[in-house]
């Protein structure tokens, strides 16, 4: 490739993690510029359609959505990071779209109310990894012991329900071992470590605690 990429990101955002790992993983030389979301510079607004992260530029292109960017960096660094079958790529891809609910849940249950909302968050939450679970292969990654794309999706969720229990002593993953060891397998390799800014526990704890009358706010330590 001649256009070496660059990814603008926001610190905290999950999402745009997802498509570092990629890089990352790939050993692709590019570039990461942050900018704050509550403040965004004018040149981001003109060229996000969405006024989301991430956005990757290539050239003078621009491509946005967290899973097209990480489709495009795949197609671009062969070897492929998807598994060969057709059947078994078009699966990941479906849950990979199911992994988004999880974070959207995460985010709600750090700005519940009431530990009712909470408790009735979590119980969803936990209700969608048992169906992770039953289609989980029970080796190191999603499909055995190979990491391919959707484990990429997937890591910045569990990398951050982490944090999340860490802060509040709360365990998410005791009914789901399968969960529980594809987490710690994720959170092992190099291109998940060192794809966050180091800073990050320390923003995601804030974040938490900075959420007004917030449940989870709270109880974390």
């Amino acid at each position: 490739m001649s256009d070496k990429m660059e990814l603008v990101s926001f610190k905290l955002c999950p999402f745009v993690q997802r498509a570092v790992i990629v890089l990352k993983r790939k050993k692709v030389d590019f570039k990461i510029t942050y900018i704050d979301l509550s403040n965004p510079p004018e040149w981001f607004e003109s060229i996000s359609p969405l006024g989301k992260v991430p956005v990757l530029k290539v050239g003078k292109e621009v491509l946005f959505e967290s899973a097209v960017i990480q489709e495009y960096v795949d197609e671009v660094t062969p070897p492929s990071l998807h598994p060969e079958d057709p059947l078994i790529k078009a699966k990941n891809r479906a849950w990979m779209v199911f992994g988004d609910d999880l974070n959207m849940l995460m985010f709600k249950m750090a700005h519940a109310q009431s530990e009712q909302a909470f408790n009735e968050l979590q119980e969803t939450l936990i209700g969608k990894l048992k169906q992770l679970e039953g289609v989980h292969s029970g080796k190191a990654f999603f499909n055995g012991n190979t990491f391919n794309l959707i484990d990429a999706a997937f890591a910045p969720f569990f990398m951050r329900l982490e944090l999340m229990a860490k802060a509040s002593g709360l365990d998410f993953l005791s009914d789901v071992p399968k969960m529980q060891k594809w987490s710690d397998a994720l959170l092992s390799e190099s291109c998940v470590t060192s794809s966050v800014v180091k800073e990050l526990p320390q923003m995601y704890l804030g974040m938490i605690k900075n959420v007004n009358n917030s449940y989870l706010a709270s109880i974390c330590r």
